[in-house]
């Protein structure tokens, strides 16, 4: 129930900011004789335009999911993020048709001016539209809720019970036969034992129980399902197996049978690792045909004054499912380097000057690019590291293998949050792995393009971890 209202406000809104989109364009139109320097010819028929406007709405509706669970309480910059994420889908749309069509009389200006609009209307509607559809939407609909059961300390679903009162959930009490305060929320009150559920049922017009905990008597488990149908009342169970294993586990259905995972993975969808196996070469060829070539003359010419020997330096990596890989990198080093293995650390002695630098702006990476066209690693990913080192961190940090669901990185999230290069205590192991961790579940399109975005600004100003 909770999730087919979810979905459906979420499907509701998004018809919504279609028609506003397509009426935007309309109202721009009629008003544009009254604006200087944007001339709409009168042989242009925007009806195909609206219809790819319309079409960059429905696509651009993938930028919900990162939101979809707190669409109603967007923060500032998140609205803002939202709006222009769509706009931009609708751009993309739009200026391809035009292309498509060879639409030599359609003004590029009024187009351009339309999108900024776009993106402005709809930052704001993000910001408190949403919140007043829901209430409009299940006004007239509430979940009456109980919650049943003796546990005592349901902490998670405070919030979540708060932050889903715009889909219509009111809590009004609690059934437990050990008292106590707060069992569920501080303000909703108890209002008997488990022996009282079919009396409270019926006189506060209850129709939705959340049970607690799953409850192993299976006479104790029957009787409350067969109560709540006698009352036409719909039951949810809660999944407390998460606090059992001390993890979060998400649920999974595959040929009817339903299975807990660990973690979400959405590059196990084909058409995901697809979108990004395309961004990694729309960004590594250019990379490869352009600037390698000339940056590996001037580093070839360096070496040949400060560190004689080869250009490149290759080593096995740790990639996917544990399989190595040989990492392509500028030299950075003296050849005579005793202790390969070993991270480089502040003032090492094996870097040469202009391997410092290299390293320092992250350019000797730049090869790397080479491995991304071979399919060994992505743009974006966690970082790879030696194998030696793989064995050692795993053994610091027991979730560290994780990161290798997916193809490792030139770079990462973990970077642009910072944490790059020498890895000298278990803290800074842990939280580069966290951010490794929540790439790796919460990955999207837009996610890697940020990190993409973020590392020139890293190449500029790199941290101090740097060298």
């Amino acid at each position: 129930m909770i999730a087919y209202r979810q979905r459906g406000f979420i499907h509701f809104y998004q018809i919504f900011i279609g028609i506003t989109a397509l009426a935007l364009l309309l109202a721009y139109e009629t008003v544009l004789p009254w604006i200087p320097r944007i001339d709409l010819s009168k042989n242009v028929n925007l009806m195909p335009y609206g219809l790819a406007v319309i079409v960059g709405i429905l696509i651009g509706g993938r930028s919900f999911r990162l939101y979809r669970h707190r669409l109603h309480a967007l923060h500032g910059s998140e609205a803002w993020s939202l709006g222009f994420q769509q706009a931009a889908y609708v751009g993309a749309c739009v200026f391809a048709l035009m292309f498509a069509i060879k639409d030599r009389e359609v003004s590029r200006l009024f187009l351009g001016t339309y999108l900024l609009l776009l993106g402005f209307l709809l930052s704001a509607l993000h910001q408190r539209l949403p919140a007043l559809i829901a209430r409009l939407l299940f006004a007239e609909n509430r979940a009456r809720t109980l919650f049943v059961g003796n546990q005592t300390t349901p902490d998670r679903l405070l919030p979540w019970v708060q932050e889903r009162e715009h889909l219509g959930i009111i809590p009004v009490g609690y059934l437990a036969d050990v008292s106590g305060e707060g069992v569920v929320l501080p303000e909703v009150p108890r209002l008997g034992g488990m022996a009282d559920l079919k009396a409270i049922l019926r006189d506060r017009r209850i129709n939705q129980v959340i049970l607690l905990e799953w409850l192993h008597d299976p006479a104790e488990m029957e009787l409350i399902v067969e109560i709540c149908e006698s009352e036409g009342c719909r039951l949810l169970v809660h999944n407390d197996f998460g606090s059992k294993f001390a993890r979060n586990l998400t649920v999974v259905e595959q040929g009817g049978e339903q299975f807990f995972t660990l973690q979400e993975e959405p590059l196990e969808d084909p058409v995901n690792r697809a979108i990004k196996r395309l961004l990694d070469l729309v960004v590594a060829l250019p990379v490869v045909v352009l600037l390698l070539p000339p940056l590996t003359l001037l580093v070839w010419a360096v070496q040949r004054c400060q560190a004689p020997g080869p250009v490149f330096f290759t080593m096995p990596r740790g990639g996917q499912n544990r399989r190595e890989f040989p990492m392509i990198k500028f030299r950075s080093m003296h050849v005579q380097n005793p202790d390969v293995a070993k991270q480089a650390t502040v003032g090492d002695s094996r870097i040469y000057p202009f391997g410092r630098f290299l390293r320092r702006s992250s350019l000797d990476e730049i090869p790397q690019f080479i491995n991304v066209l071979l399919g060994h690693m992505s743009v974006v990913g966690p970082r790879p590291h030696l194998p030696q080192h793989d064995e050692e961190f795993s053994k610091i940090d027991h979730t560290y293998r994780v990161r290798s669901l997916v193809k490792p990185g030139v770079t990462g999230l973990a970077q642009v949050k910072g944490y790059r290069g020498e890895i000298t205590d278990p803290e800074k192991l842990r939280k580069r792995v966290h951010w490794d961790l929540y790439y790796v579940t919460n990955w999207t399109f837009w996610m890697d393009v940020r990190i993409i975005l973020s590392s020139f600004g890293v190449v500029v100003r790199p941290p101090k971890t740097a060298y």
